[in-house]
């Protein structure tokens, strides 16, 4: 978190993003006059088959074992485990000294792995504390959440389990919600990873439809208790924003200046409009790695958090420099092959401002 001095024409710059409007236009404002806000990072990250090499019982994952079609061995573990840290770290350093106040993370296999994570050079200082619960799906992977203790308070956390009542044998990731204070003000986050597209978009289309109806049901339990609560949901949703899971069901909107009491706002979808997404399949741009936020968050004055915008965070160093997938990230493995990268997805992050006193 970093507290900032913006001029009148940084604010005319933010009032045309239509974010932080702040009570006078910048034509109102002398040059003189100055806003100090403080400054939060909060992201997302799917990590990629990150497995630690041991075979855990009741879970499909052999694949990422020595023995098995990855020949997953502790020098290929370490070296993702350093390359995740270090991307972790990067995150929201270019507003935040201290990077990422909360990041959620999907495609981990356990706690083990997340508690390596943290106590990676890149990261130990900053302590990161975890919220984790162990899920059902077929591999073993689940999401968390890793924050920094200084400038987020946990106050609850709930695991989330999605059934279908007419296939009895599914099983996919659980959602996890996570109540906490940020700068002094109560937020709610959800982190996802929906199920995916195996099989065809428009088979599995159902399964995507009924992890939306279970976000939702959550969003709608928050706002029952509270029509104002500040909601972030945010994960792998192995959608885009105009799909019909999320811009119906999960009912998330395009455009800020709709957004209502108890509606929400996609972040990212007019990120996805510019061409840029958060990971490419057959030569085409997605955003599968969504950031949403309650109105609550888009319509605040600037004494209460705010969002400020969003972004893919698709470094240079997290990026495929030559040959056929140039410019797309750095996979882990590519046909089978140790490519010795990050993700196949980049980091996904929004800002949050407020007035600093």
């Amino acid at each position: 978190m970093r507290k900032l001095i913006f001029t009148s024409f940084l604010i005319s710059l933010i009032i045309l993003n239509s974010a932080f409007t702040p009570d006078k236009t910048a034509s109102q404002l002398s040059l003189k006059e100055k806003v100090s806000v403080q400054v939060n990072c909060i992201a997302f990250y799917n990590n990629e088959n990150f497995f630690d090499t041991i075979h855990q019982n009741n879970v499909n994952d052999y694949e990422y074992t020595p023995t098995g079609a990855m020949k997953w061995n502790t020098q290929k573990y370490m070296a993702k485990l350093e390359h995740m840290s270090y991307a972790i770290s990067k995150i929201g350093l270019d507003y935040c000294t201290g990077g990422v106040s909360l990041i959620g993370l999907s495609e981990i296999e356990n706690r083990s792995v997340l508690e390596d994570i943290i106590k990676q050079p890149a990261l130990a200082k900053r302590q990161l504390q975890i919220v984790h619960y162990d899920g059902i799906d077929r591999r073993g992977v689940d999401v968390a959440l890793l924050y920094n203790p200084r400038q987020f308070t946990v106050s609850n956390s709930k695991s989330y389990r999605l059934y279908m009542p007419n296939d009895t044998a599914f099983r996919t990731r659980d959602q996890l919600m996570v109540s906490g204070y940020l700068l002094g003000e109560k937020v709610h986050i959800i982190v996802n990873h929906w199920p995916s597209r195996l099989g065809g978009e428009e088979a599995s289309r159902h399964k995507r439809n009924a992890a939306a109806g279970l976000t939702r049901s959550i969003v709608d339990s928050l706002f029952k208790v509270d029509p104002k609560a500040k909601i972030i949901v945010m994960g792998d949703l192995n959608d885009d924003p105009f799909n019909e899971s999320c811009a119906k069901v999960l009912g998330a909107k395009k455009e800020i200046n709709e957004v209502k009491e108890k509606e929400l706002y996609n972040t990212l979808w007019k990120t996805l409009d510019m061409g840029v997404g958060s990971l490419a399949y057959n030569d085409q741009w997605n955003m599968f790695d969504q950031i949403i936020i309650s109105t609550e968050l888009t319509h605040a004055d600037r004494s209460k958090l705010r969002f400020w915008k969003a972004e893919v965070f698709n470094r240079s160093f997290l990026t495929q420099q030559e040959g056929r997938y140039k410019g797309t990230p750095i996979r882990t493995h590519s046909g089978g092959v140790w490519t010795n990268g990050y993700s196949d997805h980049y980091p996904t992050m929004i800002y949050l401002l407020k007035e600093a006193k």
